[in-house]
């Protein structure tokens, strides 16, 4: 059964911190726009599309890799358990840890989209019609607490597809410990992270031949135009990937053909040739590097799964605190 108030009142779900993070990007020395607004229903459904490319190996690497370690995570967490994912999106990963799962209790999953989130959970329903859903829409990085949610079993967080690696460093340990927070004592979390850092590898996953991460990340400005009155002329922009080595990240970005002038909620932004907007940064962690990180978040390392080019790690740990 699908706990939803109702359904409009998702759909109806205003969001104004759009609005205020665009126009506070913009005015920045640097542009920059938070990845987490890439993701509308469009923006997800491209995304979506993204996974199923063929410079795009983390999916591939994700899938393959829970397809043989859903039974331990299942093992650890136990019978009754609840499932919460962080970021769900489409759930497409979330039947192999469902289905993997003994009478788990509840299925939440966590989403900014309540389009995406309202359609992924009617599917999971069809599937799987005796576990309660309790899709909560949020941006996760701003949520403090769980609905309550009364269950014998542990919780088991769930944070797939490396979203991880948009934050840097001590971003992701504080992310991480709010995870730990959130789902209580006894808790355990399932993470993907990408652990590649060669560009060679890298730049085609973020700027593929057929220009849908092109096309994803140009998204964003017809969503801007669309809900905040933009007037951004998406001809005068181009998508560009780009590698830091030395922060050990992708980044994505949004770069004027020409000088231009743009208005969003009356307001005006001056583009030179060449400026960006940043729209998102995705870090590369290695094992060592992101294990450390999740102890300091209050994480027990409890085993980890990689897939065979060594390009990708799931990580299950325990709460220590």
């Amino acid at each position: 059964m699908i706990s939803l108030q109702s359904t409009h009142a998702l759909l109806d779900t205003a969001d104004t911190a759009f609005g205020r993070d665009v126009l506070f990007g913009l005015s920045q020395p640097q542009k920059q726009v938070p990845c987490t607004w890439l993701y509308d229903h469009r923006g997800a459904e491209l995304f979506e599309d993204i996974t199923l490319l063929p410079e795009y190996y983390p999916t591939r690497a994700e899938v393959r890799i829970l397809e043989r370690s859903a039974s331990l995570m299942a093992h650890f967490a136990g019978p009754q358990a609840t499932l919460v994912e962080f970021g769900s999106g489409s759930s497409r990963k979330t039947p192999l840890l469902l289905s993997a799962l003994e009478s788990p209790a509840a299925y939440v999953p966590i989403d900014i989209s309540a389009q995406v989130l309202l359609e992924s959970v009617v599917g999971l329903q069809g599937r799987f019609p005796h576990i309660r859903m309790n899709p909560l829409v949020a941006d996760f990085h701003k949520l403090k607490r769980l609905p309550g949610m009364k269950s014998a079993g542990r919780r088991l967080g769930f944070f797939p597809g490396s979203t991880v690696g948009n934050c840097g460093p001590e971003e992701a340990v504080d992310l991480l410990g709010k995870f730990a927070r959130m789902l209580g004592p006894d808790a355990l979390l399932a993470v993907g992270a990408d652990a590649t850092q060669d560009p060679r590898l890298l730049l085609p996953a973020y700027d593929d031949s057929r220009g849908v991460t092109a096309a994803f990340n140009h998204n964003l400005l017809w969503r801007i135009n669309r809900e905040l009155a933009g007037t951004f002329d998406d001809v005068g922009f181009r998508h560009e990937a780009r590698y830091d080595a030395v922060r050990q990240r992708v980044e994505m970005h949004l770069v004027s053909r020409h000088a231009q002038r743009v208005q969003v909620l009356g307001h005006e932004f001056r583009f030179a040739r060449g400026e960006s907007i940043h729209t998102e940064s995705s870090y590369k962690f290695g094992p060592i590097k992101f294990q450390a990180l999740a102890k300091r978040a209050g994480w027990t390392p409890l085993a980890l799964w990689m897939d065979d080019a060594s390009r990708f790690t799931v990580y299950l740990f325990e709460r220590s605190f």
